[in-house]
């Protein structure tokens, strides 16, 4: 389990995180929310210790992440950054072989390659798996990117905007996928998601963020409520019932 204790993150004299206290779920999608600002992208930087806190704890499987060796750490607990860049010419097999460093670093055992190639098929990329990323679409890198962190073969997964600059095609199979992988290989996974429809239709549960603090954390069908999001993002809503999923209306409320 991943617990997050009294944690308070500053920027100088800008607080970012005022006093978070969480337990994460396990198995199953937790979306965090909230308007920009409001510390969702810290949050996740310090649960997955690429930014350090003030002061708190963070604690995965009981154990101060502050403890963990590097490599440990990377067997335990993987992130999907919003931004991913890479410079040098490799195939997409290449990069999802990435994935593998915390175990085998350079090299790659049989059982390496076998995560690689069940990170391809699950994916359902083995129709590009040799072909240069430089080479693919938005959507296409960015399941390349995720396969990569299948194949890292973690409990827990983090992903800070996964659905940036993706159409709606590519953003509804980046959540199936993601919920595929509660459903059916049981990892718990963190998603900072920014359209609210995708967290209702794909998260089990939703933490809320504004100004610092968590204003509301539970089921996302108990958290997808007209007067609890009109609170969160100060502008009002309307919901609908749409293939037994609430559907969160803002664009025209008049």
């Amino acid at each position: 389990m991943i617990e997050i204790k009294d944690i308070y993150k500053s920027f100088g004299t800008r607080d970012i995180l005022n006093g978070i206290n969480l337990k994460i779920p396990e198995a199953k999608i937790t979306a965090l929310i909230g308007s920009n600002g409001a510390g969702k992208s810290t949050l996740l930087s310090v649960i997955s210790r690429l930014l350090k806190q003030d002061s708190g704890l963070v604690l995965v499987n009981e154990k101060n992440i502050q403890d963990f060796k590097n490599k440990v750490l990377a067997q335990k607990l993987s992130v999907l950054k919003q931004f991913n860049h890479i410079t040098i010419k490799i195939t997409v097999r290449e990069l999802i072989s990435f994935g593998r460093f915390p175990y085998s670093e350079n090299r790659l055992s049989d059982h390496d390659l076998q995560k690689i190639e069940e990170a391809i098929r699950f994916l359902n990329l083995e129709d590009i798996a040799d072909s240069y990323l430089e080479e693919l679409s938005g959507g296409q890198k960015q399941r390349a990117y995720l396969a990569m962190v299948v194949a890292q073969d973690t409990q827990y997964i983090l992903l800070d905007e996964p659905l940036n600059n993706l159409d709606m095609k590519h953003a509804v199979q980046m959540m199936k996928t993601l919920k595929k992988l509660t459903e059916e290989w049981g990892k718990t996974i963190i998603v900072v998601l920014h359209d609210i429809n995708f967290a209702s239709a794909y998260s089990d549960y939703i933490v809320a963020l504004k100004n610092g603090e968590i204003c509301c954390f539970d089921e996302t069908n108990k958290v997808i409520d007209e007067k609890t999001l009109a609170e969160i993002f100060e502008i009002p809503f309307t919901i609908s019932m749409l293939n037994n999923k609430k559907f969160c209306n803002y664009y025209n409320t008049d």
